[in-house]
């Protein structure tokens, strides 16, 4: 599939990140390591799981950041470096990825207090890195997860990804629309993810359309002769029941008829009825506009007859939970083959010391130092070493089946709309005591 050309700017991120990078560097800790850790502190509200994802941009970026001169240029110019060595400058003008890159498989389900990803690497390696893995992983994140509810509310009816017009900006529409597709839409209407991506892309026209014809019935007839079967009327320009017959009155195959607004569960049964009057039994319909997982589930119940529906704004902004409470932080240093755990004891934001694996079985997920045996599935998994990708990633499709399977295996409760009862996360004894001889070395 082709792909647009890769630039990943050094300076897409924070100040913060740099300056701690020349302090490393000045204070002669530039070639200790450091390990970090992406971890998902707090399920968002309403969500009874996250759905990773996000990596193949994390990848991207780690396999291609540096430095231009222009850019160092500017660094060297700010105020905050003004009593930084031209060594540390220099250093950037080589810099690259040389680390390790550890990481669940996109399309897996995640919990509270569970690491998605683990960086090792140099300690300016990887810090630089923290702003952009942060955004990257958990806006897809949340795109991922709000599209597996959406799917699962449609109950088996295709819904099409409609947000990059209400999306943050054009760049995070393409972004969403990889994220939903893995996450279980069928499609999206973003062209661009389309090329990227191998996404299916979906929809014909819009009201303007309509709007520019003298009459409806020759704005759907010029539609149906450029599109024939791919055709997709909207038909409450005017009146729905009326656009209805005139596009069911077109002539030639056609693959439906879109509603955008009014009363769906009505609308869709009078709509449905016309159709098949018509001889357009093979027609489908379309729903679109401000839906959510929740209208989504009503108009199911209701038996409403929509074959497929259209879902924007609420999914390429994850509306009802547009953020991620998840950390990137320090968890071990090697500093001449000797290693140093540390943490964060202070309130609320604990956190655990030392690399660590997720074990997966039946029952619960266990949260492991890296290297112990365990139960079950090891999900994290390496992605990179030594600055070299191991092995290709797999392709969205690939990290779509693999969503769907996993999103299948859990739990029906956890699944639903409506947040229940906790799926169990538990902390290995070796992590638990790892944990207490850290905070004791570390508070004295």
């Amino acid at each position: 599939m082709a792909r647009l050309p890769i630039k990943m700017n050094g300076l897409l991120t924070d100040l913060y990140e740099l300056t701690m990078a020349a302090g490393y560097f000045e204070a002669g800790k530039a070639a200790e390591k450091g390990t970090f850790e992406f971890t998902i502190r707090k399920l968002p509200p309403q969500r009874n799981f996250v759905l990773a994802a996000g990596l193949t941009q994390v990848v991207e970026y780690l396999l291609n950041l540096s430095f231009t001169g222009e850019e160092i240029a500017y660094l060297r110019g700010l105020p905050q470096f003004r009593h930084v060595s031209p060594e540390f400058f220099d250093h950037l003008r080589g810099f690259r990825f040389t680390g390790d890159l550890f990481a669940v498989p996109e399309g897996t389900p995640l919990f509270a207090g569970e690491p998605v990803l683990t960086i090792r690497a140099p300690l300016i390696e990887a810090q630089i890195p923290e702003t952009y893995v942060l955004s990257a992983v958990a806006f897809q994140t949340l795109v991922a997860t709000k599209a597996a509810r959406v799917a699962e509310a449609a109950g088996g009816r295709a819904v099409v990804e409609f947000g990059t017009r209400r999306a943050h900006t054009p760049e995070a529409g393409v972004l969403a629309a990889r994220a939903a597709y893995l996450g279980g839409c069928a499609g999206t209407s973003n062209t661009l993810a389309g090329f990227q991506f191998g996404i299916p892309v979906m929809g014909t026209s819009a009201h303007s359309w309509v709007m520019s014809f003298p009459t409806e019935a020759e704005a759907f007839r010029q539609l149906q002769r450029v599109l024939g079967e791919s055709a997709v009327h909207v038909i409450d320009t005017y009146d729905t029941l009326e656009g209805a017959r005139r596009a069911a009155g077109t002539g030639g195959p056609m693959w439906g008829v879109r509603l955008d607004s009014g009363d769906f569960p009505a609308l869709s049964r009078q709509v449905r009825a016309i159709l098949d009057e018509a001889g357009r039994s093979d027609a489908k319909i379309m729903a679109s506009g401000d839906l959510n997982e929740y209208r989504i589930r009503d108009l199911v119940r209701a038996g409403a007859p929509i074959d497929a529906f259209g879902v924007g704004t609420q999914l390429a902004t994850s509306a009802d939970a547009p953020f991620l409470n998840a950390t990137y932080k320090l968890v071990e240093l090697e500093i001449s083959g000797i290693k140093r755990f540390t943490a964060k004891f202070s309130e609320d934001k604990l956190s655990y010391p030392g690399a660590k694996q997720v074990f997966r079985d039946v029952a619960r997920d266990v949260v492991a130092r890296s290297g112990e045996c365990g139960k079950g599935e090891a999900l994290m998994r390496p992605v990179i070493l030594g600055g070299r990708l191991i092995e290709p990633l797999p392709m969205l499709e690939s990290a779509r089946a693999h969503a769907a399977r996993s999103l299948a295996a859990l739990a029906p409760a956890l699944r639903e709309l409506e947040t229940g009862e906790p799926w169990p996360i538990v902390y290995s004894r070796e992590l638990r005591e790892l944990t207490e001889r850290t905070r004791r070395n570390l508070m004295g």
